[in-house]
């Protein structure tokens, strides 16, 4: 072996490698573009989670844009007090204060309440169990349990209870909005935290088809609505529809009478309530696999 050959071929190398970093060195400062520090002044304050609530592809976009005019800061949904604040003098304008919105959950058939026909098993998730089997659960319109939701919020705002049901923390929920797009079944909606009446339930069959499947589903019965100022409260697809626009109407005589608490009052605390007179279900073990009725 010439080792003078090897040696000379080697000291080329690293001296033609030396020359071409020196080059890209020297490009790369030339045609440097330095970052607008309001910018980065503005991302500062956004949470950072990239959750892409706002629309755009994360934080830093989002920033460019408020700091261009294209997007309010009001846009991040998660950015709150005295970060908001901030964000508006940067860029020169008053704070605009918006409504806080939280997500909220059509479903609260757990399985300690409502029938499941079949354990399914294979891959983990809300929309592969909907996909293969329906998710074995007798309501076809209920939640099936599997976290879709909880595993998509960037903010841990959701958690799966011990009935296989979403919870929703308020405190944490900035009303981003993911977890809606990854429910399979539309369960979830955003909705202002001072809307307090809600309808726990999307089940659009029969109250008589209602009653074997799930203790807590809507029967379409009516009585919410009979109980509301008119127009309200309406019975479309046998569940009732509250019209949000009239929320300082909405008092807790409307769920007094419902029969299974389906149209139930979220207190202060992100607590459900129901009437008076829904049926008590005491019953905390899960219902038996397969069977047929509640």
């Amino acid at each position: 072996m010439n080792w003078t050959l090897v040696f000379l071929s080697s000291l080329i190398m690293f001296s033609l490698g030396g020359v071409l970093a020196l080059v890209v060195a020297l490009f790369s400062k030339k045609l440097f573009v330095p970052e607008n520090p309001l910018v980065v002044k503005v991302e500062s304050l956004l949470p950072g989670a990239n959750c892409g609530g706002c629309g755009e592809a994360g934080c830093h976009a989002l920033a460019e844009k408020i700091v261009t005019g294209e997007c309010p800061p009001t846009k991040c949904l998660a950015v709150k007090g005295e970060a908001l604040k901030q964000i508006f003098e940067c860029i020169g304008k008053s704070v605009e204060i918006s409504e806080k919105k939280i997500a909220r959950i059509a479903c609260s058939g757990g399985n300690n309440v409502a029938v499941r026909y079949a354990t399914y098993h294979g891959l983990h998730g809300c929309k592969a169990a909907q996909l293969a089997t329906g998710g074995g659960k007798g309501c076809a319109w209920g939640c099936l349990g599997f976290g879709d939701c909880a595993e998509a919020c960037p903010f841990n705002a959701i958690n799966i209870n011990e009935n296989g049901l979403p919870t929703v923390n308020p405190a944490l929920c900035v009303g981003c909005g993911v977890c809606v797009s990854a429910c399979p079944k539309h369960l979830i909606s955003l909705h202002s935290v001072n809307d307090k009446l809600w309808v726990a339930c999307n089940n659009r069959d029969k109250g008589a088809d209602v009653i074997p499947v799930c203790a807590v589903g809507c029967l379409g019965c009516g009585i919410c609505s009979k109980d509301a100022p008119a127009g309200l409260v309406e019975i479309k697809n046998n569940l009732p529809q509250i019209d949000y626009s009239r929320s300082n109407e909405m008092t807790k005589d409307i769920i007094q009478r419902c029969p299974t608490g389906a149209i139930g009052w979220f207190d202060d605390k992100g607590n459900f309530e129901k009437g008076e007179k829904a049926k008590v279900i005491d019953r905390k073990e899960p219902l038996p696999i397969g069977q047929s009725k509640v």
